[in-house]
């Protein structure tokens, strides 16, 4: 070999095959370490079954994780991408520990199913339900440790149905998370022109009828129980369906048109329920306040009150007074009782938490009833639209 060829610079080959190799190195550096936190996540299961309430799932513990780990990402891989990476480590760590069932409205391809893979991970094993009652029933009588339902829409409101499960089931939530909804028309035909029947959910039929009114004026649009069963009716020549772009993959449907929905700021806040209040997680009671219950910065309420003036404007004050902001209030029948109502409320803070200990009291003591549905972090908004479709990118 020449000096001259010595000194050259190497090729673009030569350079990729030399970072093919040290890439080579990293990824079985990474298979050692997660091997090494496997191991360690077993262990974690193995003291966890001698406790017959052993908790496997503790969202404030992930969010610190997540948290401390974004904190001192120097990058360049993006935060969103290592807060992905991890809920997949986390899913993997949980079902070491124990195999987790986790209730959904099914079938398989849903918005909720699909919001719960995408927070929850692959490694848990979700069990499909025909109605939300189920989701509630599956997680009460203990059959599956978690459930995932919807609660509010940003564009359609409060989700009604769960609201009033609240009130027949004592379940927690455990943690939220809000889901970026896009639309698609799925369908095996090739051009809108051909579809003369379109099946969906109610809700994503009202939320994309400007654009079927602009597109598909005269289809007929037949409501079913959901997005999924939607797809699996929409295999006969004419049909299409409303859903996920993802159910294309799941049923070998095409995609004629992506994200119809007529207002691009759709999201659905989903929570995660569980049979036990998370503050369980650290031994304290129900409805007193834990020391060192940290990491939470929101809190469902449920009560109901004395029917007198007032009533409702003495919790208002009590929440002012402390200087605790109220992001949601709303009232629901209460069941065999006409003209009577429960209320349910978001505030934010962790209203467990020892320096809300006497406004905490006071709530009590003002309502007739009073329950506290869950202390939970702020839940992340997780948008899983192609990047690669702009968003005025409205059919192909």
């Amino acid at each position: 070999m020449t000096s001259e060829q010595q000194n050259a610079a190497p090729t673009p080959e030569q350079r990729l095959s030399a970072i093919r190799v040290e890439i080579d190195d990293v990824d079985h550096k990474l298979l050692d370490l997660l091997n090494r936190r496997a191991a360690l996540s077993r262990e974690v299961g193995r003291i966890k079954s001698t406790d017959p309430d052993g908790i496997v799932f503790k969202p404030l513990r992930e969010r610190e994780v997540l948290d401390k780990l974004a904190a001192d990402n120097a990058g360049p891989l993006p935060d969103e991408h290592l807060r992905s990476i991890w809920r997949e480590v986390f899913s993997s760590s949980r079902a070491l520990q124990r195999p987790q069932n986790v209730a959904y409205l099914g079938p398989e391809g849903t918005f909720s199913y699909f919001a719960g893979v995408e927070y929850l991970g692959r490694a848990a094993r979700f069990q499909p339900c025909n109605d939300l009652a189920q989701v509630f029933e599956e997680v009460s009588d203990g059959t599956c440790e978690l459930g995932v339902v919807p609660l509010e829409n940003s564009l359609q409101g409060t989700v009604g149905v769960s609201f009033d499960l609240f009130l027949r089931h004592e379940v927690y939530i455990q943690a939220e998370l809000f889901s970026r909804i896009s639309h698609c028309l799925l369908s095996n035909a090739t051009s809108l022109a051909e579809i003369t029947t379109v099946y969906s959910h109610p809700q994503p039929l009202a939320q994309c009828a400007g654009w079927l009114r602009a597109h598909l004026p005269t289809a007929g649009l037949i409501p079913v129980e959901s997005t999924a069963a939607a797809a699996r009716r929409a295999v006969d020549p004419g049909t299409a369906a409303i859903g996920n772009g993802k159910l294309a993959a799941m049923t070998g449907l095409g995609i004629l048109a992506r994200r119809i929905e007529d207002e691009p700021g759709n999201w659905t806040r989903f929570v995660i329920i569980g049979p036990k209040p998370a503050r369980a997680q650290l031994g304290g009671a129900v409805n007193t306040p834990v020391p060192g219950h940290t990491g939470a910065d929101k809190t469902s309420l449920l009560f109901t009150l004395p029917d007198k003036a007032g009533s409702l404007s003495t919790v208002l004050n009590l929440l002012a007074t402390n200087h605790i902001n109220m992001r949601k209030l709303e009232s629901r029948p209460l069941r065999g009782q006409c003209w009577k109502y429960a209320f349910f409320a978001d505030v934010e803070c962790d209203l467990e938490a020892p320096q809300y200990a006497d406004a905490l009291q006071k709530l009590a003591e003002t309502c007739t009833s009073f329950r506290i549905l869950g202390c939970y972090p702020t839940g992340p908004q997780l948008d899983r639209t192609d990047p690669e479709q702009p968003e005025e990118a409205r059919h192909v």
